[in-house]
């Protein structure tokens, strides 16, 4: 399974003497194993893979010293393999279960910064927050793995050359093909129901099935409700899933805004603002904020007050809505539109941008704002070919950015300032 996060690999291995251990975290099951160990296939001639969960005695190995000098010769005689670092990937997978591996980071950096050493954790985000955690401040590269995007999509799926196609024209602001567009149309409406976790996404694309793609969503959502009660307390346990089964009723509002009231009748930000906390650093949920104000950084017109939260993937979201291809039709547009934005949350997110909204005293309001090249750029999303919008006119004619973005079921193009983008190309943002 060919994944996009391969090209940062490939370019951390080549920092040379700037190279420090890179830090790869995320949700759970979202394909970082897999893409490390592929990666160690097939750019090293060793691998030496240590998994703190399943095989707790790792431990260990980190008990006395966590010097490299002492380490290398430890983990050569366990695995009984000569490390030679160009030549050797070593691995400390679900990292946030051994401290001392974790903290071991710092001195690979200080002290043997020419071994290859990646740490992978599927709840690290929850773990370092703890003060029993020592985190290797400014002595890794973090990098934030997502679930399959769109164009991943269409390679597992053995549909590549769309990828290039698609590529040429949002470059051009070129349209598709009609019959082509339609399909591709299509195709992006499977996606939303399957999603981007590498399970579903194999299932889908094999023609030997076990299991459903849905009876794969709905274990990874067992799974990741799982955690929230192994991982926190019981009462704050209860309190996480309770705002995690809340997120679907909240995008099928025409206000997508979070409330608290919607979780239950009463609560409020300081009895459930710790579960939102744990939500995000697990990586299963998005936060998208708000901003007041469209001509300067995001970070400083922030309103704390206000954000939305989306579902860490859009198919894990549609089968929490009940969505199946038969059913799409009856969803209204509401909600359609808040499950459209999810994908784009997602979509945004898997290239690396932080996440914020804009709203001008509750009249208007547009669905996100990114940063590119410095740039604020504004983004309405529509969940079909209707591209009618106040709010993103409103904002061009307050703040004039240099452009703006509608991701809709129309074709490319380029008109008032505007790049229209479909549906199925926002990953090229």
């Amino acid at each position: 399974m060919k994944r996009k996060v391969e090209a940062y690999f490939k370019w951390w291995r080549e920092l040379g003497c700037e190279r420090m251990p890179l830090l790869l975290y995320g949700a759970r099951q979202i394909g970082k194993t897999y893409a490390l160990q592929e990666f160690g296939a097939t750019h090293y001639r060793n691998t030496i893979y240590l998994n703190f969960e399943s095989d707790p005695t790792l431990s260990q190995l980190f008990a006395e010293s966590i010097s490299p000098l002492k380490l290398i010769p430890k983990i050569e005689k366990y695995f009984n393999l000569s490390v030679k670092p160009d030549d050797t990937l070593i691995i400390f997978d679900e990292i946030q279960s051994c401290n001392r591996a974790l903290t071991s980071l710092k001195y690979f950096c200080e002290e043997a910064p020419e071994y290859h050493v990646i740490g992978a954790g599927s709840l690290l985000g929850v773990h370092i927050t703890s003060k029993d955690y020592s985190f290797p401040v400014g002595k890794v590269i973090t990098k934030m793995m997502h679930p399959l995007n769109f164009e991943e999509f269409l390679w597992v799926s053995d549909r590549a050359a769309f990828a290039d196609l698609i590529e040429e024209c949002f470059l051009t602001d070129r349209p598709v093909e009609k019959t082509l567009h339609e399909s591709l149309l299509a195709l992006y409406r499977e996606y939303i129901l399957v999603g981007g976790m590498p399970l579903a996404v194999l299932n889908y694309a094999s023609h030997d099935k076990l299991l459903s793609y849905s009876e794969i969503q709905r274990i990874i959502l067992d799974t990741n409700t799982s955690d929230m009660t192994k991982y926190s307390e019981k009462s704050q346990s209860i309190k996480t899933i309770m705002t995690y089964e809340s997120i679907v009723p909240q995008l099928a509002k025409e206000n997508k805004k979070f409330q608290y009231k919607l979780i239950k009748k009463g609560a409020r930000a300081s009895l459930f603002g710790d579960s939102i906390d744990w939500l995000i650093r697990a990586g299963v949920v998005l936060k998208c904020e708000k901003i007041t104000a469209g001509n300067m950084p995001p970070n400083i017109s922030k309103d704390v007050s206000s954000f939305k939260l989306y579902m860490g993937d859009i198919g894990l979201c549609s089968h929490r809505a009940g969505l199946t291809a038969s059913s799409m039709g009856a969803f209204d547009q509401t909600f359609m539109g808040g499950l459209t934005e999810n994908y784009v949350a997602n979509t945004l997110a898997s290239n690396g941008y932080e996440l914020f909204y804009w709203e001008s005293d509750s009249i208007a309001e547009v669905d996100f704002v990114i940063v590119k090249d410095g740039k604020n750029i504004p983004i309405e999303v529509k969940a079909k070919e209707n591209t009618r919008s106040r709010s993103l006119n409103s904002f061009i004619l307050k703040y004039n950015p240099e452009y703006a973005i509608r991701i809709s079921g129309k074709n490319f193009g380029f008109e008032n300032g505007i790049k229209s983008v479909p549906l199925y190309a926002a990953y090229l943002i």
